[in-house]
């Protein structure tokens, strides 16, 4: 067994791409067993964010589906369908994210699912709420980040919309699924209850957006206008140095009057403009502006030995290959060398988070399509003929990396 938190809850993971990989590598990482269910052509997310020495084993797949196992089901034959539920008969979660009207077309509705495990929990994330008129439409999340406002922040800030140049809306909701599935173990636990789970999108980002960003719009009648000002002001941003760029935050009094000591303006503590926190925040543009000019004229290893000294918060700007090399992450062990079985030599991401009664004790990387079809289905019952008739009628696939 694995080990882990999770050791013993099984989860039988319908989903593709990002948002529901992410949220099945997570509890995969501590301990539950993860059988991604695939159809014959496999999860897309194996062949965007590019291309690995295997066909279908690209990088962002190495680094979302590993300690997972691939069974390959055509769905759409009554085989594929029959072994699917024998899946979900004897599993804990069913995760999805799909269209609900698609699994309904499926028969894999929460009703169907639970008519063969009354305790099953149902999860599924989708673009938008289904009591809302966009309950139908597509999403991915550019299209979400887009809708929920997240874009806008940009243009707010920089004159332009555009999306965040990574997949932040996905993985937000891939961390509240996992919050969502680990909530509704527990009632479980407790009560003995099954459940559907519902995990929007759109609402889940609308709400991510406007904790911050409703603003003075969150009073009835309005007090001001959306969008804090120390977020969209467009000198929030890495600060130009001598030699580069520096990342620096002082938001206390002490944070703020030490910074204007170091930049050789102690008069500031005592400017009626920066004297306190809500005074900085009525002039944050002029704030910023001066901490930008004064900035530039030390390197950024200059300051950030200065600001070390004198207790502001501040680090060295990153590029993402730099941010590979940083010293800290090589002591804490972040990035790993593991050797795949077909992608040779591989950087693998270590878990961020510590347990003190310990996490899952083995590793296994991400399964080529349908790499245990033939070892979950025997699992299940199904013997080497049925097996090899299943192989040949194209109902799944043997993907063994050596048979």
């Amino acid at each position: 067994m694995a080990g882990g938190p999770l050791a013993g809850v099984r989860i039988v993971d319908l989903t593709s791409v990002v948002v529901g990989p992410l949220a099945t590598q997570i509890l995969a990482d501590h301990g539950a067993e993860v059988i991604k269910v695939e159809s014959p052509s496999g999860d897309l997310g194996r062949t965007i964010g590019g291309l690995g020495i295997t066909p279908g084993m690209g990088p962002k797949f190495l680094h979302l589906n590993r300690n997972k196992r691939s069974i390959v089901l055509d769905l759409k034959k009554p085989e594929g369908y029959e072994a699917l539920m024998k899946l979900a008969k004897r599993a804990d979660v069913l995760v999805w994210n799909v269209r609900p009207d698609s699994m309904a077309r499926m028969k894999l509705s929460y009703d169907d699912v639970r008519a063969v495990n009354p305790k099953i929990i149902y999860c599924g994330m989708f673009g938008f709420g289904q009591a809302g008129r966009y309950r139908k439409k597509p999403a991915y999340d550019s299209i979400i980040q887009g809708s929920a406002g997240v874009a806008a922040l940009y243009h707010r800030a920089a004159g332009e919309p555009r999306y965040l140049p990574m997949v932040m809306a996905d993985k937000t909701v891939g961390l509240i699924a996992v919050q969502m599935m680990l909530m509704a173990l527990f009632h479980r636990e407790r009560t003995g209850e099954g459940q559907s789970i519902e995990i929007p999108m759109f609402e889940n980002m609308a709400a991510f957006v406007l904790s911050e960003h409703m603003y003075m719009k969150t009073f009835d009648p309005p007090r001001g206008e959306t969008g804090d000002p120390r977020l969209l002001d467009p000198q929030a941003k890495p600060l130009a140095t001598k030699d580069g760029y520096i990342c620096v935050s002082a938001n206390t009094n002490a944070q703020a009057f030490a910074l204007f000591d170091a930049i050789g303006r102690p008069e500031l503590k005592t400017d009626p403009r920066f004297e306190s926190i809500p005074a900085r925040f009525r002039n944050v543009g002029e704030y910023f502006a001066i901490r930008a000019e004064a900035l530039k004229q030390k390197t950024t290893a200059e300051w950030v030995e200065i600001f070390e000294q004198c207790d502001v918060p501040a680090m060295p700007y990153h590029t993402l290959d730099s941010l590979m090399e940083d010293p800290h992450l090589a002591d804490v062990g972040l990035f790993q060398k593991i050797e795949h079985p077909t992608e040779g030599t591989i950087i693998n991401m270590a878990l961020p988070n510590k347990l003190s009664r310990g996490a899952r004790s083995d590793f296994n990387p991400a399964p080529k399509i349908g790499q245990h079809s033939v070892e979950i289905l025997g699992e299940l019952g199904y013997d080497d003929d049925v097996i090899e008739k299943l192989v040949a009628a194209r109902v799944t696939v043997d993907g063994r990396v050596a048979k």
